[in-house]
């Protein structure tokens, strides 16, 4: 496996003298021209019907027919004969035609085909929500810091338009109290209008998802104001807004029977159905944001609060956050009536070493929303898997960073079709005997290993300037990849470096021993090596659980989690 050289870049370097550097250009790899020859029995062609049994037995496409296959090869000629003209007419004899090795390396780099990632929804959807990782937002309306930055409907758009299912408003009365705006309470942050921003969200609400929108509402109204949201959000939403039957739910309806409720209607602007939204309002008792109902003897106050809320306001309420006075195993305990809980950061981690068990009963029929710690003034965010690795439905997100955890949850939610609900595994789902209750800090047996190997790399010379990485020569990349889950399953890897090239070829192959692979993570991200940290080349978050097997074209994405328009990876991944 290697490179073909077909011309020179030219670098100044020190004192103006000028140096060439080999410019490449990538050729199939080894294992490739090996299956190629499998599947063809060494000849150097492939027929349609061999291209199909390549792509169920070697790619995993088990439902490809030879008519999927005929489709493909059909694209990948004419985009190969025709790369500059515009879509045509293909004569119909190019079906019969054969697909050569480099037709078949071609089509591999193709992550619009080729991608490792199931792009429909596939999930049961129709258990309750708490069966279900729901893709969720923290204070959905601010741009940037917690403590002084605007408030706008744009980062709810922006949210919505990525796939986020739930989005948290706090309402407060304007100052002449006759009016609500949206924004965070003691804080220099400057408001938005609460009309502003449930219009969004009945403008962009289903463009990336049609499953329920979940509205999380910090409540400091009065009683008049709440009766005036209440009719706004009806007058809005109209059709669209789900009202419970009960206020004391024994089962939260599903995310599918949510999805067609409604009278269908076609957005003038996006040309997408709006349907079945849902409202979730959180009563908060305090006059505290983000109050911890992990707190002592806060439930009177809130039980108070709810009590005399307006009718009106009371009937949208689905899901009731409700805080109980005692033990943190009291607070846990599951009593037939459905409740939410909204835990910081800090207090699932000090109640998960104690009570983690607990933790994970609950959430099979209750929900738990963790939200990042006030602390955070900067809009950060906290390793998510601390909430997920325990049930909780609802990991809160400022969504307007762009670090690590960030990337770690726009990966997750790439799974299930992107759709923003994940179903959660049996692991977390199935009723134990205690002394064999799922915890993940305990070291369990093996399941599986996922074998993943990175062969190359290229489009950085297409979105990238000649002297982006390095002024005076081309960037020398190397790929590092781990594994984020349980704290048992957590593993780092990286490929050696490839020295003054825009295509890089790695060929290395690792392996992952995985104990909970259903909570894995794959986070893979290119590095050009440098003094210090070295350059950000791109990164993606892959679900284990839902990787594709065989060669993948790996799209790469930016520091805020947008999608390259031509950085790729080719690699291939297998599990034993």
């Amino acid at each position: 496996m290697g490179n073909s050289m077909v011309t020179h870049n030219k670098y100044k370097s020190f004192m103006f003298f000028i140096r060439k550097y080999k410019v490449t250009e990538l050729v199939p790899p080894q294992d490739l021209k090996e299956v190629f020859s499998k599947f063809t029995g060494g000849g150097s062609h492939m027929s349609a019907e061999q291209f199909r049994q390549f792509l169920v037995e070697h790619q995993a496409e088990k439902d490809c027919t030879l008519l999927d296959a005929e489709k493909i090869v059909e694209k990948v000629l004419q985009i190969r004969i025709r790369p500059q003209e515009e879509t045509i007419s293909v004569d119909e004899n190019i079906i019969d035609q054969k697909v050569t090795l480099d037709d078949i390396f071609y089509f591999l780099r193709m992550d619009d085909f080729n991608n490792p990632l199931k792009s429909e929804v596939h999930h049961d959807m129709n258990a309750p929500l708490s069966h279900y990782f729901i893709y969720a937002g923290h204070n959905s309306y601010l741009t940037g810091n917690q403590l002084s930055s605007d408030c706008s409907e744009k980062p709810i758009i922006k949210a919505l338009q990525r796939g986020v299912r739930a989005i948290e408003l706090d309402l407060w009365p304007t100052f002449n109290k006759d009016d609500i705006k949206v924004v965070h309470g003691w804080t220099l942050t400057t408001p938005v209008s609460a009309i502003k921003c449930l219009e969004s969200i009945r403008e962009y609400g289903f463009v990336a998802s049609q499953y329920p929108i979940i509205i999380t509402i910090e409540d400091h109204l009065t009683r008049d104001l709440q009766a005036k949201f209440a009719e706004m959000a009806t007058q809005i939403f109209g059709e669209m807004l789900y009202y419970p039957e009960t206020d004391r739910l024994t089962e939260f309806p599903s995310p599918e029977s949510l999805k067609n409720r409604g009278k269908e209607s076609l957005d003038s602007m996006t040309g997408v159905k709006i349907e079945g939204t849902m409202a979730e309002v959180k009563i908060e008792g305090t006059n505290e944001s983000d109050c911890d109902e992990g707190d002592i003897n806060t439930w009177e106050c809130d039980h108070k609060s709810y009590q005399r809320c307006s009718p009106e306001y009371k009937r949208l309420i689905t899901i009731h956050n409700k805080k109980l006075k005692g033990s943190l195993k009291d607070k846990l305990k599951i009593d037939g009536e459905l409740r939410r809980l909204s835990w910081s950061e800090t207090t699932l981690e000090k109640a998960s070493e104690s009570h983690g068990a607990d933790i994970v009963r609950f959430t099979q029929k209750n929900i738990l929303r963790v939200y990042p710690n006030l602390t955070r003034v900067k809009s950060t965010n906290f390793k998510p898997h601390i909430g997920w690795m325990y049930g909780a439905q609802m990991v809160a997100f400022n969504m307007q960073g762009h670090a690590k955890p960030l990337w770690l949850m726009q990966g997750m939610f790439k799974a299930n079709g992107g759709c923003g609900y994940i179903k959660k595994p049996p692991c977390l789902m199935q009723e134990h005997p205690c002394d064999k209750e799922f915890d993940p800090k305990r070291k369990q047996p093996v399941k599986k290993t996922l074998k993943v190997k990175v062969y190359m790399g290229h489009g950085w010379n297409i979105d990238f300037s000649p002297t982006h990485f390095d002024k005076f020569s081309p960037p020398d990349f190397f790929t590092k990849i781990w594994i984020v889950g349980v704290p048992a399953d957590y593993a780092k890897k990286k490929t050696k470096v490839i020295i003054d090239n825009w295509f890089p070829v790695w060929d290395e192959e690792f392996e992952f021993p995985l104990t909970v692979p259903e909570l894995a993570l794959l986070r893979i991200q290119v590095i050009d090596k440098d003094q210090g940290k070295g350059d950000f080349g791109g990164q993606t978050c892959l679900p284990v659980s839902e990787l594709k097997l065989g060669f993948r074209s790996v799209p790469l994405y930016n520091k805020k989690g947008e999608k390259f328009k031509s950085v790729k990876l080719l690699m291939r991944f297998q599990f034993e």
